[in-house]
Protein backbone atom coordinates (compact mmCIF):
# COMPACT_ATOMS: atom_id res chain seq x y z
CA UNK A 1 0.00 0.00 0.00
CA UNK A 2 3.00 2.46 0.62
CA UNK A 3 3.95 2.56 -3.17
CA UNK A 4 0.71 3.14 -3.93
CA UNK A 5 0.68 6.21 -1.91
CA UNK A 6 3.63 7.27 -3.50
CA UNK A 7 2.75 7.65 -7.11
CA UNK A 8 -0.98 8.64 -6.45
CA UNK A 9 -1.72 9.82 -3.15
CA UNK A 10 -2.16 13.43 -2.19
CA UNK A 11 1.36 13.42 -0.17
CA UNK A 12 3.70 12.94 -3.50
CA UNK A 13 7.03 14.97 -3.23
CA UNK A 14 6.07 18.64 -4.21
CA UNK A 15 7.94 20.22 -6.90
CA UNK A 16 11.37 22.30 -6.58
CA UNK A 17 9.83 26.44 -5.95
CA UNK A 18 12.10 27.06 -9.08
CA UNK A 19 10.13 24.95 -10.76
CA UNK A 20 6.12 25.71 -11.60
CA UNK A 21 4.13 23.08 -10.39
CA UNK A 22 2.01 21.82 -14.34
CA UNK A 23 -1.83 22.96 -14.24
CA UNK A 24 -4.55 20.36 -14.11
CA UNK A 25 -5.62 21.66 -17.43
CA UNK A 26 -6.38 18.21 -19.51
CA UNK A 27 -4.38 17.39 -22.57
CA UNK A 28 -4.49 17.87 -25.75
CA UNK A 29 -3.46 14.66 -26.53
CA UNK A 30 -5.98 11.32 -24.92
CA UNK A 31 -4.15 9.74 -22.37
CA UNK A 32 -0.92 11.72 -21.78
CA UNK A 33 0.24 11.83 -19.10
CA UNK A 34 2.23 14.90 -17.44
CA UNK A 35 5.18 14.21 -15.64
CA UNK A 36 5.84 15.37 -12.10
CA UNK A 37 9.18 16.43 -13.35
CA UNK A 38 11.12 17.81 -16.24
CA UNK A 39 13.36 15.36 -17.50
CA UNK A 40 16.71 16.22 -17.47
CA UNK A 41 18.72 17.08 -20.74
CA UNK A 42 21.32 14.49 -21.54
CA UNK A 43 24.87 14.97 -21.12
CA UNK A 44 26.97 15.51 -24.27
CA UNK A 45 28.83 12.70 -25.87
CA UNK A 46 31.18 12.56 -28.33
CA UNK A 47 30.14 8.90 -29.14
CA UNK A 48 26.33 8.03 -29.87
CA UNK A 49 24.43 6.06 -27.18
CA UNK A 50 23.32 2.39 -28.05
CA UNK A 51 19.52 4.34 -28.19
CA UNK A 52 20.44 7.03 -30.76
CA UNK A 53 18.91 6.70 -33.52
CA UNK A 54 21.37 6.16 -36.65
CA UNK A 55 22.04 9.09 -39.11
CA UNK A 56 20.00 8.62 -42.10
CA UNK A 57 21.20 6.73 -45.02
CA UNK A 58 22.92 8.80 -47.96
CA UNK A 59 20.57 9.39 -51.23
CA UNK A 60 19.50 6.15 -52.79
CA UNK A 61 19.85 6.83 -56.47
CA UNK A 62 18.63 3.23 -57.40
CA UNK A 63 15.61 4.15 -59.34
CA UNK A 64 18.31 6.76 -61.17
CA UNK A 65 20.37 3.79 -62.15
CA UNK A 66 17.58 1.60 -63.31
CA UNK A 67 16.13 4.29 -65.03
CA UNK A 68 18.88 5.57 -66.84
CA UNK A 69 21.47 2.63 -67.66
CA UNK A 70 22.89 4.00 -70.51
CA UNK A 71 26.50 3.43 -72.23
CA UNK A 72 28.89 6.28 -72.05
CA UNK A 73 27.80 7.75 -74.94
CA UNK A 74 24.48 8.15 -73.73
CA UNK A 75 24.26 11.04 -72.09
CA UNK A 76 21.02 10.95 -69.74
CA UNK A 77 19.45 13.68 -67.65
CA UNK A 78 16.55 13.51 -65.41
CA UNK A 79 13.23 15.53 -65.16
CA UNK A 80 11.22 16.27 -62.79
CA UNK A 81 7.54 17.27 -62.73
CA UNK A 82 5.35 20.22 -60.56
CA UNK A 83 2.58 21.68 -61.50
CA UNK A 84 2.34 22.63 -65.01
CA UNK A 85 5.39 23.35 -65.08
CA UNK A 86 8.71 20.99 -64.93
CA UNK A 87 12.18 21.57 -63.60
CA UNK A 88 15.21 19.75 -65.64
CA UNK A 89 18.23 19.92 -64.09
CA UNK A 90 21.68 18.65 -65.32
CA UNK A 91 23.42 16.05 -62.57
CA UNK A 92 26.82 16.15 -61.38
CA UNK A 93 28.93 13.55 -63.62
CA UNK A 94 29.09 10.80 -60.70
CA UNK A 95 25.24 11.17 -60.39
CA UNK A 96 24.97 8.83 -64.11
CA UNK A 97 26.74 5.56 -64.14
CA UNK A 98 29.48 5.71 -66.97
CA UNK A 99 29.67 9.91 -67.20
CA UNK A 100 32.09 10.05 -64.04
CA UNK A 101 35.26 11.23 -65.35
CA UNK A 102 35.97 14.65 -66.56
CA UNK A 103 36.19 15.30 -70.30
CA UNK A 104 33.45 13.10 -71.50
CA UNK A 105 32.32 15.49 -73.71
CA UNK A 106 29.21 16.80 -72.50
CA UNK A 107 28.06 20.64 -72.80
CA UNK A 108 26.54 22.91 -69.64
CA UNK A 109 23.78 23.89 -70.51
CA UNK A 110 21.25 26.41 -68.67
CA UNK A 111 18.89 25.24 -66.14
CA UNK A 112 16.08 24.36 -68.07
CA UNK A 113 11.73 24.69 -67.61
CA UNK A 114 8.72 24.19 -69.48
CA UNK A 115 6.85 27.31 -69.80
CA UNK A 116 3.76 27.73 -67.28
CA UNK A 117 0.53 26.59 -69.92
CA UNK A 118 -2.65 28.58 -70.64
CA UNK A 119 -5.34 28.68 -67.36
CA UNK A 120 -7.04 25.25 -67.47
CA UNK A 121 -5.09 23.91 -70.32
CA UNK A 122 -3.55 20.04 -70.15
CA UNK A 123 -0.52 18.76 -70.16
CA UNK A 124 1.06 17.16 -73.44
CA UNK A 125 1.04 13.52 -71.74
CA UNK A 126 -1.81 14.28 -69.23
CA UNK A 127 -4.64 11.82 -69.38
CA UNK A 128 -7.09 14.28 -70.39
CA UNK A 129 -4.73 15.01 -73.39
CA UNK A 130 -5.14 11.76 -75.80
CA UNK A 131 -4.02 13.22 -78.90
CA UNK A 132 -0.69 15.03 -76.92
CA UNK A 133 -1.22 18.99 -77.98
CA UNK A 134 1.31 21.04 -76.89
CA UNK A 135 -0.51 24.41 -75.19
CA UNK A 136 2.57 25.93 -74.24
CA UNK A 137 4.41 28.51 -76.42
CA UNK A 138 6.33 26.95 -78.94
CA UNK A 139 9.52 28.87 -78.45
CA UNK A 140 9.67 28.03 -75.02
CA UNK A 141 9.72 24.28 -75.35
CA UNK A 142 13.02 25.36 -77.84
CA UNK A 143 15.85 23.82 -76.36
CA UNK A 144 18.27 27.41 -75.32
CA UNK A 145 22.37 27.33 -76.69
CA UNK A 146 24.99 25.86 -74.30
CA UNK A 147 27.57 27.47 -72.51
CA UNK A 148 30.05 29.04 -74.73
CA UNK A 149 28.24 29.06 -77.72
CA UNK A 150 27.47 31.16 -80.91
CA UNK A 151 24.25 31.74 -82.60
CA UNK A 152 24.36 30.01 -85.83
CA UNK A 153 22.67 32.52 -88.29
CA UNK A 154 21.86 29.36 -90.88
CA UNK A 155 19.00 29.30 -88.56
CA UNK A 156 16.85 31.59 -89.99
CA UNK A 157 14.68 32.78 -87.13
CA UNK A 158 13.30 36.16 -86.20
CA UNK A 159 13.03 37.63 -83.16
CA UNK A 160 10.36 35.76 -81.58
CA UNK A 161 12.34 32.65 -83.02
CA UNK A 162 9.91 31.97 -85.99
CA UNK A 163 11.42 29.77 -89.18
CA UNK A 164 9.76 31.02 -92.35
CA UNK A 165 9.03 27.12 -94.31
CA UNK A 166 11.54 27.87 -97.16
CA UNK A 167 14.17 28.70 -94.60
CA UNK A 168 13.49 25.05 -92.98
CA UNK A 169 13.59 23.78 -95.80
CA UNK A 170 17.10 25.34 -97.00
CA UNK A 171 18.11 21.82 -94.94
CA UNK A 172 17.44 19.72 -97.43
CA UNK A 173 19.01 19.16 -101.12
CA UNK A 174 17.11 21.54 -103.91
CA UNK A 175 15.32 18.79 -105.32
CA UNK A 176 13.47 17.43 -102.04
CA UNK A 177 12.28 21.21 -101.17
CA UNK A 178 9.14 21.39 -103.60
CA UNK A 179 7.54 18.10 -102.13
CA UNK A 180 8.32 18.86 -98.63
CA UNK A 181 7.17 22.10 -98.97
CA UNK A 182 3.53 20.75 -100.64
CA UNK A 183 3.48 18.03 -97.83
CA UNK A 184 3.70 20.90 -95.10
CA UNK A 185 1.24 22.94 -96.87
CA UNK A 186 -1.14 20.06 -96.92
CA UNK A 187 -0.39 18.13 -93.99
CA UNK A 188 -1.64 20.78 -91.05
CA UNK A 189 1.83 22.46 -90.40
CA UNK A 190 0.79 25.38 -87.88
CA UNK A 191 4.18 26.58 -87.23
CA UNK A 192 7.94 26.25 -87.06
CA UNK A 193 10.33 27.53 -84.92
CA UNK A 194 14.33 27.06 -84.66
CA UNK A 195 17.52 27.73 -83.02
CA UNK A 196 20.86 27.51 -84.04
CA UNK A 197 24.41 27.34 -82.32
CA UNK A 198 28.25 26.84 -83.11
CA UNK A 199 30.49 25.33 -80.16
CA UNK A 200 34.42 25.64 -79.48
CA UNK A 201 34.97 22.36 -81.29
CA UNK A 202 33.32 22.92 -84.39
CA UNK A 203 29.65 21.27 -84.03
CA UNK A 204 27.08 22.98 -85.85
CA UNK A 205 23.46 22.49 -84.14
CA UNK A 206 20.41 22.96 -85.78
CA UNK A 207 17.43 22.39 -84.15
CA UNK A 208 13.70 22.80 -84.99
CA UNK A 209 10.41 22.49 -83.87
CA UNK A 210 7.14 21.70 -85.88
CA UNK A 211 3.76 21.92 -84.93
CA UNK A 212 0.94 20.25 -86.66
CA UNK A 213 -2.85 20.57 -86.41
CA UNK A 214 -2.90 17.02 -84.85
CA UNK A 215 -0.05 13.87 -84.03
CA UNK A 216 -1.46 11.95 -87.59
CA UNK A 217 -0.05 15.01 -89.36
CA UNK A 218 3.36 14.66 -87.40
CA UNK A 219 3.97 10.97 -88.60
CA UNK A 220 2.58 11.91 -92.37
CA UNK A 221 5.60 14.05 -92.50
CA UNK A 222 8.69 12.68 -94.48
CA UNK A 223 11.35 14.57 -93.63
CA UNK A 224 12.90 13.20 -91.03
CA UNK A 225 13.71 9.30 -91.41
CA UNK A 226 16.64 7.23 -92.69
CA UNK A 227 15.13 8.99 -96.63
CA UNK A 228 15.81 12.18 -95.31
CA UNK A 229 17.57 14.39 -98.07
CA UNK A 230 19.74 16.31 -96.21
CA UNK A 231 22.04 18.93 -98.12
CA UNK A 232 25.24 17.36 -97.86
CA UNK A 233 24.33 13.95 -96.68
CA UNK A 234 24.48 11.07 -98.77
CA UNK A 235 22.73 8.98 -96.98
CA UNK A 236 21.27 8.42 -93.54
CA UNK A 237 21.72 5.00 -91.54
CA UNK A 238 20.79 3.99 -87.82
CA UNK A 239 23.36 5.68 -85.34
CA UNK A 240 25.16 2.81 -84.15
CA UNK A 241 25.78 4.00 -80.54
CA UNK A 242 22.24 4.69 -80.03
CA UNK A 243 20.93 1.24 -80.95
CA UNK A 244 23.03 -0.39 -79.37
CA UNK A 245 22.63 1.26 -75.87
CA UNK A 246 18.56 1.15 -76.51
CA UNK A 247 18.71 -2.31 -77.48
CA UNK A 248 20.66 -3.59 -74.30
CA UNK A 249 19.77 -1.24 -72.17
CA UNK A 250 16.30 0.28 -72.35
CA UNK A 251 12.94 -1.04 -71.77
CA UNK A 252 11.51 0.85 -74.52
CA UNK A 253 8.03 -0.84 -76.08
CA UNK A 254 8.39 -1.51 -79.87
CA UNK A 255 7.55 1.27 -82.30
CA UNK A 256 6.52 1.00 -85.78
CA UNK A 257 9.86 3.09 -87.19
CA UNK A 258 13.29 1.64 -86.96
CA UNK A 259 15.97 2.99 -84.61
CA UNK A 260 13.09 4.50 -82.09
CA UNK A 261 13.28 4.62 -78.59
CA UNK A 262 10.52 5.93 -76.07
CA UNK A 263 11.82 8.21 -73.74
CA UNK A 264 9.68 10.69 -71.25
CA UNK A 265 7.15 10.04 -73.53
CA UNK A 266 8.63 11.17 -76.87
CA UNK A 267 9.60 8.87 -79.55
CA UNK A 268 12.92 9.11 -80.41
CA UNK A 269 14.85 7.74 -83.76
CA UNK A 270 18.41 8.67 -84.29
CA UNK A 271 20.51 8.69 -87.65
CA UNK A 272 23.89 8.96 -88.93
CA UNK A 273 25.47 9.49 -91.89
CA UNK A 274 26.19 6.11 -93.91
CA UNK A 275 30.25 6.02 -93.77
CA UNK A 276 32.27 6.75 -96.03
CA UNK A 277 31.33 10.31 -94.87
CA UNK A 278 30.98 12.43 -97.96
CA UNK A 279 33.45 15.13 -97.26
CA UNK A 280 35.13 16.16 -94.85
CA UNK A 281 31.89 16.66 -92.11
CA UNK A 282 29.81 14.40 -90.87
CA UNK A 283 25.86 14.81 -89.94
CA UNK A 284 23.56 13.44 -87.60
CA UNK A 285 20.01 14.27 -87.15
CA UNK A 286 17.71 13.66 -83.92
CA UNK A 287 14.04 13.36 -84.84
CA UNK A 288 11.50 13.48 -81.58
CA UNK A 289 7.45 12.54 -82.05
CA UNK A 290 5.62 13.82 -79.64
CA UNK A 291 2.30 14.64 -79.79
CA UNK A 292 1.55 17.43 -82.07
CA UNK A 293 4.99 18.15 -82.57
CA UNK A 294 7.90 17.25 -84.25
CA UNK A 295 11.16 17.80 -83.30
CA UNK A 296 14.56 17.43 -85.89
CA UNK A 297 17.82 17.75 -84.13
CA UNK A 298 20.75 18.27 -86.87
CA UNK A 299 24.50 18.35 -85.97
CA UNK A 300 26.95 18.73 -88.52
CA UNK A 301 30.95 18.60 -87.36
CA UNK A 302 34.02 18.28 -89.51
CA UNK A 303 35.33 14.96 -89.15
CA UNK A 304 32.76 12.97 -86.79
CA UNK A 305 29.83 14.41 -84.66
CA UNK A 306 30.75 13.23 -80.99
CA UNK A 307 28.36 10.51 -80.03
CA UNK A 308 28.05 12.55 -76.15
CA UNK A 309 26.65 16.56 -77.06
CA UNK A 310 24.62 15.15 -79.78
CA UNK A 311 22.40 12.46 -77.18
CA UNK A 312 22.65 14.69 -74.51
CA UNK A 313 21.01 17.70 -77.04
CA UNK A 314 18.59 15.23 -78.56
CA UNK A 315 17.25 14.39 -74.78
CA UNK A 316 17.29 17.39 -73.68
CA UNK A 317 15.21 18.44 -76.26
CA UNK A 318 12.72 15.43 -75.52
CA UNK A 319 12.35 16.34 -72.41
CA UNK A 320 11.34 19.84 -72.77
CA UNK A 321 8.81 18.38 -75.34
CA UNK A 322 7.75 15.62 -73.04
Amino acid sequence: MSSEQTTTGPEAEPMPPSEPVPTAEPSSVPGAVVEPEPVPAAEPSSEASPGTAPPAPPKDRRALRAALRWTVAVAVFAAAGAGVAYGITVPERTDIPGLSTEGDGRWTFPKLSQPALPAGAPLPQGPDNKDGTHYAQLTGLLLPAPQGAKADDAVKADKDGAVPVDSFLEEYTPEAREKLKTSLEWDGLRQIVGRGWTTPDGTRTHVYLLRFHSSGFVDAFKGCDTNAQLNGVSALDLDDVWSKAKNTQMNSTALDFAGAANFDGTDLSVYQEMKPVTGEEQTKVGCLRTGDVLGVVIQTRKGEVAPVPFHQTVILQSQLLG
